[in-house]
């Protein structure tokens, strides 16, 4: 990056929070989640996100149902040009836009970019600092041609299997394999600007769906390598700790876990349940977790006495782990995320406020990120231009001839 490219101007991209990556420019050709997280989380870390669009905006844009919160979710503190990549003229200016910037991101189909002429080899060409990060489907190997989303991941790898019961095979709640496909995809590219640091050059970083699950479910890989035994889905898995479970009340359930025998002692004691504790042969949590069929029945019937709030007033502060059981939009009326920086305020594409996650960390004791406004399709295809260096007369040639929106 030259000096004038570090100031170039980023409408609506404040950064009250910490932001350590202040001052590296990131390039994203990406679309729906994996991609687009990647960035957000390096937008929201400081670093100037630029999203290259399609004319007329990026198709997530417009997904209903289940979709319809991906783009504000993951698109947050970036700004926006909307390119044609399919005339010269557009894919000049990728070109520009790739030859000044620190990092490529890009999640589309194997070997899309590189059709394009904007492939690892060709950018890496015009910029050998750029840090070319690709989330795929697969990592190299016998599936890297196919296709696929976060649901084949997660039937494939083995955690649909784990979540469902026996013979259901079910999709985790949210696109976890995306999200952490996109974490590790950054944790490649923070790993390869430090590494620049030493040698100057740039390097290609590969993140994927697949492989991120295989990741995921290596505990019961290595659960099955140290005990010879497969691992059973979740619902119908053998415990390792007695108590360990939903609860009914007399209103809403409740998660509720005594995983060690302090808290089995500490458990007895809170709820009166003298004869349990004096029980010697309980004492230990392996006998408890042999003895949970004759445990179960009887903390059920205590807890189901109880409403939620009774029992979280009563565990609150006692060192036991418990949890209600919330729902996704609970979370805006959070207590605790809304007292530390948890929620932050967002301006919808519509003009609609919203408040949404904030990246979960602190650095300092300070969250990163801050308010923002999601870009309207192309809201910085000038200011982004003029930076690199055209004047307002090719910016309307371009225009008219539809090659930036």
């Amino acid at each position: 990056m030259t000096d004038s490219d570090a100031d170039m101007p980023s409408p609506g991209m404040t950064q009250a929070g910490p932001a350590p990556l202040a001052g590296i420019r990131v390039v994203e050709f990406t679309h729906m989640v994996m991609g687009p997280a990647v960035g957000a989380i390096l937008a929201s870390l400081g670093a100037e996100v630029i999203r290259v669009e399609p004319i007329g905006g990026d198709q997530t844009r417009r997904l209903l149902g289940s979709g319809a919160g991906y783009f504000p979710m993951y698109n947050r503190h970036k700004r926006s040009i909307c390119l044609d990549l399919k005339s010269e003229d557009g894919l000049a200016v990728a070109r520009d836009l790739v030859r000044n910037a620190d990092v490529l991101v890009e999640n589309f189909r194997p070997n899309a970019l590189e059709r394009l002429g904007l492939g690892h080899e060709a950018m890496k060409a015009i910029n050998p600092r750029l840090i070319y990060c690709s989330e795929k489907g697969f990592l190299p190997g016998t599936y890297e041609n196919r296709t696929a989303l976060d649901e084949v991941a997660q039937m494939m790898g083995g955690l649909a299997y784990m979540t469902g019961p026996p013979g259901r095979p079910l999709r985790a709640g949210s696109s976890v394999i995306d999200v952490t496909g996109g974490m590790f995809g950054v944790i490649g590219i923070l790993a390869a600007l430090n590494e620049r640091h030493r040698t100057g050059e740039g390097q290609l970083v590969q993140s994927a769906l697949f492989e991120t699950t295989v990741y995921l479910i290596g505990q019961h890989m290595a659960q099955k390598a140290v005990t010879g035994k497969a691992a059973a889905p979740m619902p119908a898995r053998i415990s390792a700790w007695a108590i360990y479970d939903v609860f009914e009340t007399k209103d809403d359930p409740i998660f509720i876990g005594v995983v060690s025998d302090g808290l089995w002692e500490k458990f007895c004691r809170l709820f009166a349940l003298d004869d349990l504790w004096a029980d010697q042969s309980l004492r230990a949590n392996n006998a408890r977790v042999l003895a949970r069929d004759r445990l179960m029945p009887r903390i059920r019937d205590l807890i189901a006495g109880f409403t939620r709030q009774e029992l979280v007033d009563r565990l609150e502060g006692t060192g036991l782990p418990f949890a209600p059981i919330a729902r996704p939009e609970d979370m805006f009326d959070d207590p605790h995320l809304n007292a530390g920086g948890g929620l932050e305020p967002v301006t919808l594409d519509n003009g609609a406020e919203a408040r949404l996650p904030t990246l979960p960390i602190t650095l300092n004791g300070l969250r990163p990120g801050s308010a923002s406004t999601l870009p309207e399709p192309g809201a910085d295809t000038g200011s982004i231009l003029r930076a690199l260096g055209y004047d307002d007369e090719r910016i309307g040639t371009l225009k008219v001839a539809g090659a930036v929106g």
